[in-house]
């Protein structure tokens, strides 16, 4: 029989869950003809034993792989393999700077849209660009596509020449359209200084009774300084005074200014420091908030938005990943009014 340990792999850093690091796995040895038609799997016990997971892991694995006509079984005599000239899925390495209830809205989305039509790797980099660079390191050659959210805490200037290091026709960048990468790929992207400028802009009646706005911009943060440079060219047009703070103390809450944050815990400081405070939300002070969220309907009897289709963004890349088109495609930004401005 076959050594399995050695076809068969689970990396303890990925997202993906085990029993499709299996089910990939298997597809990928097949591929690589280190499994053959009519050969042996291991049976669930064993497999469980060696590769140290329960038992419902290895048979979610082999229940994937029937779905492809790959296996099958015989009571008294456990699994083999029946067929090597399936229609191999679409292989995916998605990379995710991190996870976040936005970002679980892309990958739903993105998911649901391939459906069985591909084998999904999902990693979270968490925004450091050597363990970014290490995943990629000798990691895509049996990938069909790779997507990429490119968002960097530290030494993010050297992210563009390590993407354009990777084969283009591959390459799907998301939410981020990333300064230096050149060649023929595919996007689904925002345009953060145009998105916060033209959002502003649809706000400009009912920002017109604060005299000051303030964006919570977090310092050595991956968010892009596009976001900055749009809110500045829409306050200095409409004669705002503006300031860029960084965090939020307990002093800094002004009457007559409106608030933008883009953390999602700068959000729940703000929420506390107005609560705390006799300011009247909507009147004395405003919230505007990034990245659409169920609870935002609620919160401060509801607080206004500004945020991209995430939906759609996921959507959209898994149609570019499945058509195989390079195309740029610009997600737009909506605007949802409500009681805190």
């Amino acid at each position: 029989m076959k050594n399995y340990l050695k076809i068969i792999q689970i990396d303890e850093y990925s997202i993906t869950p085990k029993y499709l690091q299996i089910c990939n796995s298997i597809l990928r040895g097949i591929e690589e003809r280190k499994i053959e038609k009519d050969d042996i799997l291991p049976s669930i016990n064993d497999l469980s034993i060696a590769l140290e997971v329960a038992r419902n892991t290895i048979e979610r694995a082999y229940k994937e792989l029937k779905k492809y006509n790959v296996i099958s079984s015989v009571a008294g005599k456990g699994y083999f393999i029946t067929d090597t000239q399936f229609t191999q899925p679409l292989k995916v390495l998605l990379l995710f700077n991190k996870l976040s209830s936005h970002k679980k809205i892309i990958y739903d989305a993105f998911a649901e849209r391939l459906g069985s039509n591909a084998a999904i790797d999902f990693y979270i980099y968490n925004s450091n660009f050597n363990f970014f660079k290490k995943l990629l390191s000798g990691n895509t050659d049996h990938y069909s596509k790779l997507i990429i959210f490119p968002f960097f805490v530290e030494d993010g200037g050297h992210a563009a020449s390590v993407i354009n290091e990777l084969p283009k026709d591959k390459l799907i960048l998301m939410d981020h359209l990333l300064d230096g990468v050149d060649g023929d790929f595919g996007a689904v992207y925002e345009k953060f200084e145009e998105d916060i400028y033209n959002a502003l802009s649809q706000l400009l009646d009912k920002l017109s009774k604060y005299h000051t706005l303030k964006i919570i911009f977090p310092e050595n943060s991956y968010y892009s300084k596009d976001i900055l440079t749009g809110f500045i060219t829409f306050c200095r047009q409409y004669a705002f005074d503006y300031e860029v703070i960084h965090d939020l103390q307990s002093g800094d809450l002004t009457p007559g200014a409106a608030y933008i944050n883009l953390k999602e815990d700068d959000l729940v400081e703000l929420v506390e420091l107005i609560i705390s405070s006799k300011l009247k939300v909507g009147e004395d002070i405003g919230v505007i908030s990034y990245n659409e969220t169920p609870l935002k309907k609620v919160i401060l009897n509801g607080i206004t938005t500004i945020s991209t289709d995430f939906k759609l963004m996921g959507e959209k890349a898994a149609e570019l990943a499945l058509n195989n088109v390079k195309e740029h495609v610009a997600i737009p930004f909506k605007v949802t009014l409500r009681e805190s401005l």
